[in-house]
């Protein structure tokens, strides 16, 4: 399992367990009609035992080191999560997901989880590629790579349903060697 990962600012990323489902929950149920939008799993997690079996999976992938997910704590109340959706540790590679509640927006926090993520993942986890991909249309998404200096690779066109409609993905990486140069 990782570590509690500091971002500064009061920001921090914990390692998800079962305790964090009653607080995750009503964050998703305060936030699903925006983030239906953009995710294909809120109308899957409509109970606290929902949550705990996403809970569950997630640490399960951890131990297995083909995932890591995070809550994202900010002054002492979880705010969002962010993780390594996949990892393939023969390609040293990996992909980063997150979402953020409406009321912790704007204040740079996902941009700061990121960066503590990317840290980790080269340092820690000694990967060469790590990659986001996130809806063409959601620009507040799309800024968080762009900021932190990831290049756009490119688009996958109809890549995921959601909501009876096929969303395109922009698709962004950073190398390890980049992520040095910096």
């Amino acid at each position: 399992m990782a570590d509690v990962l500091k971002a500064g600012r009061g920001l921090e990323l914990r390692p998800l367990n079962l305790r964090d489902a009653k607080a995750l929950f009503p964050l998703v149920e305060a936030n699903r009609e925006r983030l239906r939008r953009w995710l294909p799993w809120p109308d899957a997690n409509r109970s606290v035992l929902d949550t705990r079996a996403f809970i569950l999976r997630v640490r399960a992938h951890a131990r297995a080191g083909i995932g890591q997910s995070f809550g994202v704590w900010w002054k002492g109340a979880l705010v969002g999560t962010a993780g390594f959706v996949w990892i393939d540790a023969a390609n040293h590679s990996a992909a980063i997901g997150y979402w953020l509640a409406q009321e912790a927006e704007g204040h740079g926090l996902m941009t700061s989880a990121v960066k503590a993520l990317l840290l980790h993942g080269f340092q820690t986890l000694e990967l060469n590629r790590i990659e986001i991909r996130v809806g063409v249309r959601n620009r507040r998404s799309r800024a968080i790579p762009e900021r932190l200096g990831f290049r756009h690779e490119g688009t996958l066109r109809q890549a995921e349903r959601l909501g009876g409609r096929f969303v395109d993905h922009a698709v962004y990486g950073m190398l390890a060697s980049e992520w040095r140069g910096r």
